[in-house]
């Protein structure tokens, strides 16, 4: 996926309404931040991993400049009179050229941009400080929290017998230490259904009509929908939060913590994805469908040549992740807003042209789900367990972390 052009000098958020907002500093980190995932083809989860380390590191100096929030690790020594826009840009630049050491020559415009709109003396300086510090420490309790770990998966198969030789994605992700969560498993759901069951027939033959390739009872908007959410990552959530903080026109720090808090839900949304993907290793529609005649369920019946409308991602099935990623970020913007939100508007790069515009943030979820059997690659039972899980993540995050100073 290509990323998306963006200038750190003019970024503007439209409403529905549309009305343009400028963003604020916090809020133009994150377009670059999201747009240099992509730019690094990162995977979804090492992408939200990297979201949450800025954002935790942004909202770090904030709260210690103005501690109105329990800090997420400790609260930083801050300078007499240390610019907050400083220190904010400080922690972000200083992180994002350590997590994309490749992309400096993108962030460094955009901070010098940043400084240049500053006054010269010690509350500029004493801000870049402080930010820095705050990069290096977010930096640091990340170390060693597994997103490194080698890859040991092993494939299934019997001696001599060939099997598909690209390794599945993010086996070892489920091991990764969270942000907020007590361990990856701590939300990990049942297991799947059982394969003689009327409830997976009903799953079955519901995506093996509506989301192959050829022959799918498919309307044109639901093709609309599968092409717009083929799109992943932080793009399809983040643009979500920035739109809600415009409209609430939330203050510096109070940006800075939506950000932290949904970053950090959707960074454990990944490590509990994986979890439960490795766990169960619940097979994919294309497998599925064309192995129907071993899961002993008269209800199901083979078809040798059925396809996905888009490419079956490499990991497991279920839960689906891309349903658990927008539950947790909606988990986190529904704990603190309630789910009627002022409607948001979303593009995609998958689907260049089209919008969806949503004010209801269940409804978000909603076509999330339903877009990913259009697409032919998760049952709706998996979607639904994913978006349940994710907002239970998202709720946790809220609950838990970065809480209301007392």
């Amino acid at each position: 996926m290509k990323p998306r052009n963006s200038s750190i000098a003019s970024v503007s958020l439209f409403l529905a309404s549309g009305t343009a907002v400028m963003a604020d500093v916090v809020s133009d980190w994150n377009v670059l931040a999201v747009d240099a995932g992509y730019a690094a083809r990162a995977t979804a989860d090492q992408h939200a991993r990297s979201m949450a380390i800025m954002h935790v590191a942004v909202f770090e100096a904030l709260n210690s400049l103005e501690p109105r929030y329990a800090p997420y690790r400790a609260r930083l020594r801050a300078e007499g009179g240390a610019s907050a826009d400083a220190a904010a840009a400080s922690a972000a630049y200083h992180a994002l050229v350590r997590l994309f050491p490749d992309q400096v020559k993108t962030f460094e415009p955009a901070w010098q941009t940043t400084l240049q709109s500053l006054p010269d003396g010690p509350s500029k300086e004493n801000g870049i400080r402080l930010g820095q510090q705050s990069a290096d420490a977010a930096l640091a309790d990340r170390n060693k929290d597994g997103a490194d770990a080698p890859i040991t998966y092993k494939p299934f198969t019997a001696p001599g017998k060939y099997v598909p030789t690209v390794l599945p994605a993010s086996s070892t992700w489920g091991a990764v230490r969270p942000f907020a969560l007590q361990s990856g498993r701590q939300f990990r759901p049942p297991a799947p259904y059982a394969l003689t069951s009327s409830e997976w027939a009903k799953d079955f033959n519901e995506i093996k009509a509506i989301g192959g390739k050829t022959g799918s009872t498919r309307t044109a908007e639901q093709t609309d929908i599968a092409r717009f959410w083929q799109v992943i990552g932080p793009s399809t959530y983040n643009p979500v939060v920035r739109q809600l903080a415009a409209a609430k026109g939330l203050d510096l720090l109070d940006n800075a913590r939506l950000f932290a808090l949904t970053s950090m839900a959707t960074a454990d949304a990944a490590v509990a994805i994986f979890d439960a993907k490795y766990t169960y290793n619940f097979w994919r529609p294309i497998t599925a469908i064309r192995c129907a005649d071993i899961d002993d369920n008269e209800a199901t019946a083979l078809d040798a040549t059925w396809e996905p409308l888009i490419p079956t991602p490499m990991h497991p099935e279920y839960p689906c992740a891309h349903c658990t990623f927008q539950g947790a970020a909606a988990g986190v913007l529904q704990s603190l807003y309630g789910d009627s939100v002022p409607r948001f508007v979303m593009t995609s790069t998958s689907a260049p042209g089209m919008k969806r515009s949503f004010d209801r943030l269940s409804d978000y979820v909603a076509e999330v789900v339903n877009g990913r059997i259009y697409e032919g690659v998760h049952y709706r039972t998996s979607g639904e367990v994913g978006a349940s899980m994710g907002r239970r993540i998202g709720e946790y995050v809220v609950q838990n972390v970065l809480k209301p100073s007392t």
